[in-house]
């Protein structure tokens, strides 16, 4: 297939006898990532918040399907969490980090950690390397981190001396961080992997996809959202097509970035695009890296490749 043709789930290779691990899976992009994972033959595991939800999610989807309490905003819910899976699984073929919060009011994590970081990127980093001796193992296993265009507005950066934004507070531009940080880690996890062989890690994102996290927008913005989404944006299961070709498409190499092909990669067909050019710079990505293992004191079992 190349790289103009269309892809669509019924591109997903048969998953039978594969365990997926969705964070975040339901509601919007994680529940139909999972959804179309479990109809091709997977077992997947819904890693949410409230297992409530989580438990009427898994009623509304066909195949082996279970639920896993996960709060990303708590590191002890992390480890808890990876204890659990590593309790009721020998090994993971796919670990999908999707779940997130978008431009809250300024709030913290049960650890202090800016909500936006702690819950995207930190959170994720914590379970990754928590589970990440499930992956090793299992020839063909992938991380997909889900990241966002955001990663580009407002001169996006990692604020290394206010990281996390306690002397002001801009809910977008720390959107941007939390986001641009999924991408950094996502690189330096795929150079880690590389002399492994086995597992690769992948970046993807939506485009923009109208799912619950509007929640969090400022009220002017949900007002008119219904109005603008329907031109500009694309559906959650369109929006969960580029993590699903990350995912399960055979041609996927380590280190790519999937999204939309259409203009300004709002929406479209999956295929490979571009991240910002910071986002490939190696010396944030490994200065992150050792920020990340020192805020969650979880270091990762793929040290970083000598030079």
């Amino acid at each position: 297939m190349t790289m103009s043709e269309q892809w669509t789930e019924r591109d997903i290779p048969d998953q039978k006898g594969r365990v997926a691990v969705v964070t975040g899976a339901n509601t919007g992009l994680g529940f139909e990532t999972a959804r179309a994972l479990a109809e091709h033959g997977a077992t997947v595991v819904l890693a949410v918040r409230d297992v409530e939800k989580g438990k009427k999610a898994a009623a509304r989807i066909s195949g082996d399907v279970r639920v896993q309490a996960l709060d990303l905003t708590s590191l002890e819910s992390v480890r808890d969490a990876a204890a659990e899976l590593h309790a009721t699984h020998t090994s993971i073929d796919l670990l999908i980090n999707n779940a997130g919060v978008m431009m809250p009011p300024k709030q913290t994590t049960r650890d202090g950690f800016e909500l936006q970081l702690g819950t995207n990127h930190l959170g994720h980093f914590a379970l990754t390397g928590l589970l990440l001796d499930l992956l090793l193992p299992v020839q063909g296993s992938r991380v997909v981190t889900v990241s966002s265009i955001a990663h580009r507005v407002r001169g996006a950066a990692i604020q290394f001396d206010d990281l996390q934004w306690d002397r002001s507070y801009d809910r977008a531009a720390a959107y941007a961080q939390s986001k641009l940080a999924n991408l950094l880690f996502a690189y330096e996890l795929q150079r880690r992997l590389a002399p492994r062989g086995t597992t690769v890690s992948v970046v993807a994102h939506p485009g923009l996809a109208s799912t619950e996290l509007v929640r969090d927008l400022p009220a002017a913005v949900r007002l008119i959202a219904p109005v603008i989404a329907p031109l500009v944006s694309q559906s959650p299961a369109g929006g969960a097509l580029p993590s699903l070709r990350a995912a399960t498409d055979l041609a996927v190499l380590g280190g790519q970035y999937y999204g939309p092909d259409g203009q300004g990669e709002r929406r479209g067909n999956p295929h490979v695009v571009a991240s910002s050019p910071q986002s490939y710079d190696e010396s944030l990505q490994q200065r992150l890296w050792t920020v990340s293992e020192e805020l969650t004191g979880v270091t990762f079992p793929v040290p970083v490749a000598a030079p």
